[in-house]
């Protein structure tokens, strides 16, 4: 596989699936270099949404394409936001609304939003033209911390503390990118993958 296209809009999830591609010497491009649209995902779990993206953009390009859906569960919520951690955000894409919505459910609910158990999931979908999607699924699980610590990475991750080689108890918004691709969601599901190509 010489090229592989992200079929992701989100500049966050491409540069950290364009890193963990890096030594794998394949050219990375994007959903938005190839000005594709954005499929609405209409599927109830990360596995279908993952699949939908991948197959959308496959089906248009004739490419090997790669789709992540992912997204933060809170086990006081329900699971929530899960698969709709990024709708949570509405359409400004507004985090710290989003965490915020998060902090005051838990209260709401007579739960202790600091420490409050919750787990990222992310599912990678590879789509190559004429074979079946491949998934992979990766999880990190922890606790939450309020109020939003670190300027790294994107999303929820200045409100998560992974539970995992984290002695210093860092949110993923305060650890070095190097770190967090090391234990993330993202980097479980990678190893998947990688292993699945025998790269």
């Amino acid at each position: 596989m010489s090229e592989l296209i992200i079929a992701s809009h989100n500049h966050g999830k491409v540069r950290e699936i364009a890193e963990l591609l890096a030594p794998h010497k394949v050219l990375v491009t994007s959903a938005a270099e190839h000005h594709l649209p954005e499929p609405e995902e209409t599927g109830d779990t990360f596995e279908a949404n993952a699949a939908l993206k991948a197959e959308a953009a496959c089906q248009v390009t004739g490419k090997a394409c790669l789709a992540d859906d992912s997204g933060l569960c809170v086990n006081g919520l329900n699971d929530a936001p899960g698969i709709y951690s990024a709708r949570w955000a509405g359409p400004e894409k507004d985090f710290a609304m989003a965490m915020q919505q998060i902090h005051d459910q838990l209260k709401e609910k007579g739960e202790q939003p600091e420490g409050a158990a919750a787990y990222f999931v992310c599912v990678l979908a590879l789509a190559l033209p004429n074979e079946e999607t491949r998934l992979y699924r990766g999880e990190v699980h922890g606790t939450l911390s309020f109020p939003p610590r670190g300027e790294h990475g994107f999303g929820y991750d200045p409100i998560f503390i992974p539970a995992d080689d984290n002695p210093d108890g860092e949110t993923f918004g305060e650890m070095n990118p190097a770190a967090k691709h090391r234990m993330s969601h993202r980097a479980r599901a990678f190893e998947k993958f990688v292993a699945d190509l025998n790269w």
